[in-house]
This record gives C-alpha cells, structure tokens and sequence, in this order.
C-alpha cells in the first residue's frame, strides 16, 4: 500500500468499487484521534510509570555485581556498592527483578496503547515514561554484553592513527592496555565489523575518555542514546503516515524491553544505525503526497526532492555505522516509484538517481572519515566467528554436525556453517526481492516490506542476537496494523531478554547459580506486581474504565 492508503482500496482502481460502478472517491488512512485517558486511567499510568522506574533502579542496583564489568573493576573502590560485586547471585537476582519488572511494566503499559481502545497514551505521556524507565540506565556498567569495549578499542585505534580493519586491539593497542583487557577474547585479534561513520565517531570521542574506562562507556552509551532519541522521534511520525495509532507504534518500538536492555543498557551500536535508518525514511517521504493506487500523479511538491534526497543521505549515514540500513534505500525507492504512475520507468526513475546519491555520499563518508573501504570485507567476514545459539541457521549446522557423528561420518559442523550461512544470505536476497516486487504491485506497503526484509536479514544470520530482532520490529511497528503482528512481537520482546544473562557471560561451571535468582526474581516480581494491583486493580482487569458522561469532569470516573 502507498502512504495513506486504505487497505480495502489497494486493489481498486478509481471508479470501481468490487462488481459495480460506483464511484470510489480515494482518501488517505489517518489514524482516528483517540480521547485523553480518565482520572482512572492516569492514575494506572502513572503506577506503571513507577513500577517500571522501581524496575530499572533495580536493574541498575544489580548492574553493580552482575554486569558485563571490566576486568578493573570501579566499582571496588566505592564504599557501600563494592558490596554488590561480593554477592553476585543476589546481584543477578535483584538485576533480573529489575528486567521482570520493567517487562510487566510495558506489558500493562499497553493497554494505554492498544488501537482499538477509545481512549489512549499521548504521544508525550509515553515519551516521558520511555525517558523515566531509561534514566536510571545511563550511568550503569555495560550489560548483556561486552561489546562496548571492543567499540571503545576500536576506537582508540582510529585515534592512533591506525586501520581498525587490518588491526585487532591486541595487535594494535597491546595485550596490556586497559582497553584491551575488557574486549572478549574472541575479539581481540579481530578486525572492527562496523562502519567507518561509527569509528570515527569514536575517535573523536577517545581522547575525551583517555584509559578512563567508564567515560568510555558512557561516551559510547551516549552515541547509542542518539540513536534511542532519532527512534522515538520517527516512529510516531511514520506511522501516523501510515495509519497506525502513534501510540501504538511507539510502545511497541521504542518502549520496547529490548530496546532499553540492549540499546540503552548495551549500548549497542545498533541504535544509531536504525535510528539514522527510521529517522531518513521519515525525512524522506515527508513531503511526498498520498496516494492509492490508480490516482493520478500530483505535481512535484515544495521541496519534495530536497527532502527525497535528505533521506537518502541520513540512511547512507545508518549504513556507514551498520549495513543492514542499506535495505531501506530500495524500499524508499519503491514509494518514491508509486509516487507517480508505479511503472517500471518509474522505478528506474526514482532508484538510479537515489543510488547515485547514495554513492556519493559513502564514497564522501569512506574518504572524509579517512577509513577508506577496508570495513566492506571485515564486515562481510568478522561476524560470522560468533555462532549464537539463538541462531536458526547455526543450530542447523549443529544439528547436522550431530548427525554426521551418528552416522560415523565425522564432525563436519565447522565446514558446514559457512555453507548454511551463504544459503541463509541467498533466502534472505529472495525475501528481500520477493517483497520489494509485492510492494512495487502494491500489494504491502514497502515499509513492511522493509521490516520483513530486515527481520529475514537478522533471523538467517549465524550470530543473531536478541537486540537483531529490533531492526524488524521497529519499522513494522510503525506500518503493520495486524494484532497478529503485535501479539508475536510482544511475546517475542516480553520473554527473549531472559534468555541472555546480565553479565553477558554464559555461567560456564556456575550454572546452580542462574536457577537461584530466577526463583528469588520471580518471587519479588510477584510481590510488586500484588502491589500494583492493590494501587490500581484496572492495570490487571480485562475491562477499562467507562467514560464520564457528557459534561461531567473526569474526576467522576472512578
């Protein structure tokens, strides 16, 4: 579907209306303007505001003892909070209460965001609880994973003067140097998977952290926050565009566990390469007319193509920080192409002069960051070391590798996973292709189209990781209007943050110790959810509250 289109319309021409003749006058979807919550509703919203803020002090409270901590630990020297890197069982436990938490929280945070719902969260409500559930997070030790000191590493590379795509931190920096010391040893000989506008970044950002470790990371967790920021800013905007309750898209985008866990939390880069990738479709389509299917064309807008072309420069940016944003430009072609007719001329049209601007602008980002073109092969070949358990294609190969051993074969499972790597890309091309043509037809809108294609992307890798997911979930949560798709995705966002610990370490020879604080997390999660029910039972009922009557004052609703 185009901008605006209504879904029963996608197949209709102008003029036709099923067996008749009637005449159908195309309009643009808006989302209906919800009401304003009740007195009751405010005050449910504001208990989820706090338990969820309890959730995250918690979190950051066992971030202390159970974070992906570097190996010179600051927090040894502080008084009182030393004492939580002495007890890491309660320190896990309390961590995963805080994610427990945090995930009832967005769960009944959503039912202020439900479409159907007459009356729903506005735009800034939602804003300011995603702001209140985040802060805590911001001055807490990495967590879920140590990538942060490969990006700080990586970074102090550039800094030096040396190529981070020829060099691993040990071979650079030294085995000895602080900022070796926390990158996974895995990682230490590697050379940086990342783009060259990430890296740069860095560098400018090094000499401010010096060896000082934790304002590295706070550094590194503040490039991820802008990402955070362009996510929050773009989704609402998109889906209004598109038909879906900004609300709705919001929550489930940018409210999302797994965002706050890894992005804000983590860290990961991953934040700024799908918020510059949200943020150019938005700038991109924003003076682009609405349209169904048959109209004719419009003339060009005021500053349609200053603004085409801006969105094709940001989403170059998110894809010299990571590629799969690249995947937005054909889409964005796409919509550009149904902008006027939606003929193959129209394509070409559209998608030679965007390609041609996306090359420029690279060829720009690749010579002014100085990094040149080496981060092509290093990210077509770094990631694929980490096989993540998670993975579909890696626990294919395992399973074969299994199979080859039962049947006195051998343990072919190394040669195998670049193979089922190289099939898993070749699925993911043929999605990608199948769905840009759907799209070109018109027969989904190309932003799902896009969500689908990175969701492929992300789900066929050998190294998936849960925080992946959110290249696929943000997108479609501001176009795909299904309860199918919102039901997956929360049940997807609500349980897969659990299945990665804290520390970002797997508990190798400590495994009793993850059973004990699941139990004792589960117990204080129940205690805080019994008393949330007791501040406001609405939060835990099936039913909202009525509305008040004509003329009465919301107060009157209890």
């Amino acid at each position: 579907m185009a901008i605006g289109e209504h879904p029963e319309q996608r197949d209709q021409e102008p003029g036709t209306s099923g067996d008749t003749a009637t005449a159908v006058a195309p309009s643009p979807v808006r989302p209906r303007e919800p009401k304003p919550l009740n007195a009751a509703e405010h005050r449910g919203l504001d208990v989820v505001r706090r338990f969820g803020t309890v959730g995250s002090l918690f979190l950051a409270l066992g971030s202390l003892g159970a974070g992906a901590a570097p190996v010179i630990n600051p927090v040894q020297d502080l008084p009182v909070l030393r004492l939580f890197t002495r007890i890491p069982t309660v320190s896990l436990a309390i961590a995963f209460s805080g994610m427990g938490i945090l995930v009832l929280s967005w769960l009944m945070l959503g039912r202020f965001a439900r479409p159907a719902s007459a009356r729903l969260a506005s735009r800034g409500q939602l804003a300011r609880t995603i702001a209140m559930w985040v802060a805590p997070l911001l001055v807490i030790p990495p967590l879920f994973s140590r990538d942060v000191y490969s990006y700080l590493a990586q970074s102090e590379i550039v800094h030096r003067g040396m190529d981070p795509y020829q060099l691993g931190p040990a071979q650079a920096l030294g085995v000895a140097d602080p900022l070796t010391s926390g990158v996974s040893n895995i990682w230490r000989e590697t050379p940086a998977p990342y783009g060259p506008l990430l890296l740069r970044l860095g560098g400018w950002l090094a000499p401010v952290g010096g060896n000082d470790i934790v304002a590295g990371v706070l550094l590194q967790r503040g490039l991820a926050l802008v990402g955070v920021i362009l996510t929050v800013w773009a989704v609402p905007r998109l889906a209004r565009r598109f038909g879906v309750q900004p609300a709705t898209a919001l929550w489930l985008g940018a409210a999302n566990p797994l965002l706050i866990f890894h992005f804000v939390a983590g860290a990961h880069n991953d934040a700024l390469a799908i918020g510059l990738m949200v943020a150019g479709l938005e700038v991109g389509i924003r003076r682009l007319p609405m349209r169904v299917k048959g109209d004719s064309p419009p003339p060009l807008a005021k500053g349609e193509l200053l603004f085409i072309g801006l969105g094709v420069a940001i989403i170059t940016l998110g894809a010299s920080v990571k590629v799969p944003a690249l995947l937005a430009l054909p889409f964005f072609a796409v919509m550009v192409a149904r902008r006027w007719h939606g003929r193959i001329k129209d394509l070409l049209w559209a998608g030679l002069p965007m390609a041609g601007l996306f090359g420029v602008v690279l060829v720009a980002v690749c010579y002014g960051t100085g990094l040149g073109f080496g981060w092509i092969g290093a990210t077509a070949s770094t990631p694929a070391l980490v096989r993540s358990w998670i993975s579909p294609t890696a626990e294919i190969a395992n399973l074969a590798g299994v199979l080859g051993i039962t049947l006195g074969l051998g343990n072919h499972t190394d040669s195998l996973v670049p193979i089922i790597g190289a099939l898993g890309y070749l699925v993911t091309a043929a999605i990608t292709v199948k769905f840009l043509w759907a799209s070109f037809k018109w027969r989904y809108r190309p932003i799902i189209g896009l969500g689908v294609a990175l969701g492929a992307a992300m789900i066929l890798q050998i190294n998936l990781q849960p925080w992946y997911l959110l290249w696929a979930v943000i997108p479609l949560a501001a176009a795909a209007g299904t309860s199918r798709f919102r039901v997956a995705a929360t049940v997807i966002s609500a349980g897969l943050p659990f299945l990665l610990p804290p520390t970002g370490g797997t508990f190798d020879g400590r495994s009793y110790i993850l059973p004990w604080a699941y139990g004792a997390a589960i117990l204080v999660t129940l205690g805080g959810l019994a008393i949330v029910h007791r501040l406001s039972p609405l939060l835990l009922s099936r039913t909202s509250p009525p509305s008040p009557a004509p003329g009465a004052p919301a107060d009157a609703v209890s």
